[in-house]
């Protein structure tokens, strides 16, 4: 893992600008909190901070190598699983290795097949390489866009680095929001590129950029195409299975502790029974974490999302699996400290948030950090087997938007309401949402002879792998990264998307269930009660303490009536939630406080130039 910067200015000396790039590296400090480097000659400066996963002495950064009597340069972030294979083809065309890090790897295989490294790994990365030898930098994000990747342009060159802080650390950065950037934050849609902060841009998933003395390039390498599935149900079940024993075999391998992220449903079940049985052929045992809230298991109340609580499913599997289990049990005080709320907006750079839902992955992921450095998770699952309600939501099917806004407001809030008119006005949400729609299905290929139910599920499928599982994953790598632990997807490895998503929906939905791929594949080594189990969502607090709380600190927020929020904010909105007496306060209530306060944070923070006209 780790947090990597830099800096290419090719009208300076940028071995003068060292207290800069100090400044930009160290902005990167919660990602990498076990070493540091920087590296500057002429107009490249590149920075790093390391999380020591793999070989722990030899993988230091920034790393170089000599090539025709040129220094060619990498940081990296990430893992490449499949290393120890490309070392070994590397190591017959000739190359010498003096660590056994996968950095190193990554370093030698530019050097033998340039950029198109790229097409050659297994894994979520986001590197930086400075040519010497022609005065290029390379950049390179992994297929999902598991590791964020930011970069923005200059007069004379570009700023770039794993998160926006970093480079708005930079005095060339500027710190401005417009229209489009908090269109971007007033909805439920990722924008592919798009980095909310004005001439900032996100390293595309797939995607190489270059960079040298004639400009920006970009080309990519991956992307989602449909391809014939020739394969039937049996066939297909056990190439998943295949499949998924194989990633998990590749993402267990660290040199640090390693543990499982549980949460009793189908998608970390799977992972930490298969991972259980692997580790247990050699004689280890698996760690299990798991989140929960005071008092929640034994007064839960289902809803339309989650119709049973966790635990009982999480003890299930850890009992089944014979793993090291604890479970991290928050209160509704913690989940509503502001001090931790900061730390939430800090790590993802925008209030763009779940509320209690990123608070307590932040709380759960610190407390994990105390035992382990590396954690499977079970993200992405949904997106690659089709697992949220709105696959088989007819409303949602035929919608001509993103099919999670169907019922958006009625699953999750709705802070349609929050903004001031005239802000709403201008921001236009419903045509931006439409155009990034028409943009999003304009990419989805069709196949020969697909019936038009198939080629709408394709539809779904496809909006769901290419835009909202990239807010999921940048969401999990920043609450991970802010307490230094590295979080796995082993569902995200781009052959198991690739074979998936080309299955037809006849087949990743055979019984009528969601996710019957994945479940028929793992049947063997899932509790019973597991396999029965309907889809529940990562967990919320049901605590009213947590409600009232966020009450008291809007009614602070409204004794400040010169903040900037409210310039954005509808003030008489935000004081009729705050007033909603505790018993009656629902969730559009709830999620109001919870965005108005993250706003607030973001305000104070970051001192955003907001250009809202």
């Amino acid at each position: 893992m780790c947090g990597i910067t830099g800096w290419i200015s090719f009208d300076r000396e940028l071995r003068a600008e060292r207290d800069t790039l100090n400044a930009m590296t160290e902005t990167m400090e919660c990602r990498g909190p076990d070493d540091r480097g920087v590296w500057a000659d002429g107009p490249a400066a590149l920075g790093h901070r390391r999380l020591a996963i793999i070989d722990l002495p030899g993988g230091r950064q920034p790393m170089t190598v000599e090539a025709d009597g040129k220094a060619v340069v990498l940081v990296y972030s990430g893992e490449a699983y499949n290393f120890t294979e490309l070392r070994a083809e590397l190591v017959a065309r000739g190359h010498r290795f003096t660590t056994d890090s996968d950095t190193e790897v990554v370093l030698h295989g530019y050097l033998e097949w340039g950029e198109a490294v790229a097409e050659r790994l297994n894994g979520m990365y986001a590197f930086a390489i400075w040519d010497e030898r022609v005065q290029r930098l390379v950049m390179i994000r992994d297929r999902m866009g598991i590791k964020p990747f930011y970069y923005y342009e200059t007069a004379d060159g570009v700023l770039f680095g794993s998160e926006p802080k970093a480079i708005l650390a930079n005095p060339l950065a500027g710190r401005s929001v417009s229209l489009d950037g908090l269109r971007e934050l007033f909805t439920f849609v990722k924008t592919p590129g798009h980095a909310v902060w004005d001439g900032m841009k996100e390293v595309e998933p797939g995607t190489v950029v270059t960079l040298d003395r004639g400009g920006l390039r970009t080309h990519t390498y991956w992307s989602l195409e449909t391809r014939p599935h020739e394969d039937d149900r049996a066939t297909s079940i056990a190439h998943v299975r295949e499949l998924l024993d194989d990633i998990v075999r590749r993402q267990l391998v660290a040199d640090v502790p390693r543990c499982m992220l549980l949460s009793g449903g189908l998608d970390s079940s799977a992972l930490t029974a298969l991972a259980a049985r692997q580790l247990g052929e050699v004689g280890q045992q698996v760690r299990s974490f798991a989140v929960d809230f005071v008092g929640q298991t034994e007064n839960f109340v289902a809803d339309e999302l989650r119709a049973t609580p966790d635990t009982p499913y999480v003890h299930d599997v850890a009992r089944g699996s014979g793993t090291i289990h604890q479970d991290i049990v928050l209160d509704a005080q913690s989940l509503a400290d502001p001090e931790v709320r900061a730390k939430v907006i800090r790590a993802r750079d925008i209030p763009m948030g779940f509320g209690d839902m990123d608070t307590s992955l932040y709380l759960l992921f610190k407390s994990i950090r105390e035992h382990s450095t590396v954690a499977l998770s079970g993200e992405s699952a949904d997106e690659v087997f089709g697992g949220y309600k709105q696959f088989f939501d007819e409303e949602a099917r035929s919608a001509d938007t993103f099919p999670w806004l169907v019922r958006f407001a009625e699953q999750f809030g709705d802070d349609s309401g929050l903004l001031r008119p005239d802000l709403a006005a201008a921001l236009n949400v419903p045509a931006y949402v439409k155009d990034s729609y028409d943009t999003a299905v304009a990419g989805i290929q069709r196949l020969d002879g697909e019936s038009d139910f198939e080629y709408r599920m394709r539809k779904i499928c496809y909006l769901h792998l290419t835009r909202f599982v990239r807010v999921l994953l940048d969401r999990k790598d920043r609450a991970s990264m802010a307490v230094g632990l590295e979080v796995r997807v082993p569902f995200c490895d781009h052959r198991l998307v690739e074979y998936v998503y080309n299955a037809p929906w006849s087949v990743k939905s055979f019984d009528g269930r969601e996710k019957s791929l994945l479940r028929e594949a793992a049947k063997d080594v899932i509790p019973q009660s597991v396999y029965d189990r309907v889809k529940s969502p990562y967990p919320s607090t049901q605590d009213p303490k947590y409600a009232i709380a966020l009450q008291g600190h809007a009614k602070d927020l409204l004794a400040r009536p010169s903040h900037p929020v409210f310039d954005l904010i509808d003030r008489d909105g935000l004081r009729r939630a705050a007033e909603v007496s505790a018993p009656q306060i629902h969730q559009a209530s709830r999620r109001g406080l919870e965005r108005t306060l993250d706003l607030a944070i973001w305000l104070d923070l970051y001192k955003p130039e907001l250009k809202t006209a």
